[in-house]
């Protein structure tokens, strides 16, 4: 789940940590007489110290609290293994590459790398997820990288029980060939809008070149 934080901090803190318990707490008296308590918070509390005082931290639920319906919304981690928002890319057009090193269609980087150069200052990016699910063709991430400037992320699966949640979300939002969502090899292509939607997917003979003018379209939108 994701939470945003607040800190308070003693003594206000504590009196608003206070309040705050005893606003979420509701006490209802039954007819015989008997009384239940039914607690509903809506925040865990952890505590820290904070200088010479003690500080109270709120994480709070945060209201989208199911499977991601926008690109945006998602996370990877980048090929430092830092932790990458999809929002770092909001508002451009965006080209998902599954991508790997040995492989009969590794000649793509360079037209990957062309569309990037040509598109990106009119706000396009390509991002690749280097993936070693078809045939063991990565041996190493700097034999990935092949002098592309485009962003690169760590290597993840796309398929199975430990495929990536930004691939989980792809596949389900455009299938391939015959409805089927699993990602057949290396260099399959998506086409996001701006807007975080998923417009195409493309398989691995796809060129990117030939995906320009789709890219051109919805640089086109507003």
């Amino acid at each position: 789940m994701n939470y945003s934080f607040r800190t308070l901090r003693a003594p206000a803190g504590r009196l608003l940590f206070t309040r705050a318990l005893a606003g979420t707490t509701a006490l209802r008296a039954r007819a015989s007489g008997q009384a239940t308590i039914n607690q509903a918070l809506s925040s865990r509390v952890a505590f820290a110290s904070a200088g010479l005082g003690a500080a109270f931290t709120t994480h709070i639920r945060s209201q989208h609290d199911g499977p991601p319906t926008n690109f945006f919304e998602l996370k990877a981690m980048g090929k430092r293994h830092q932790e990458v928002s999809m929002s770092d890319f909001e508002n451009k057009v965006i080209l998902v590459v599954n991508v790997a090193s040995k492989c009969g269609f590794t000649d793509q980087y360079a037209e990957l790398e062309s569309i990037y150069k040509k598109y990106k200052d009119k706000g396009f990016t390509v991002i690749g997820f280097p993936c070693n699910q078809f045939g063991g063709q990565i041996e190493s991430f700097c034999q990935v990288n092949f002098g592309v400037t485009f962003p690169l992320m760590a290597k993840i699966d796309v398929n199975g029980k430990n495929e990536d949640p930004v691939y989980a979300f792809l596949k389900s939002q455009k299938s391939g060939l015959m409805g089927l969502t699993r990602i057949k090899w290396n260099f399959e292509k998506f086409l996001i809008r701006k807007n975080g939607t998923v417009y195409e997917r493309y398989s691995s003979a796809t060129s990117p070149t030939s995906i320009a003018k789709d890219i051109e379209k919805l640089l086109a939108e507003k």
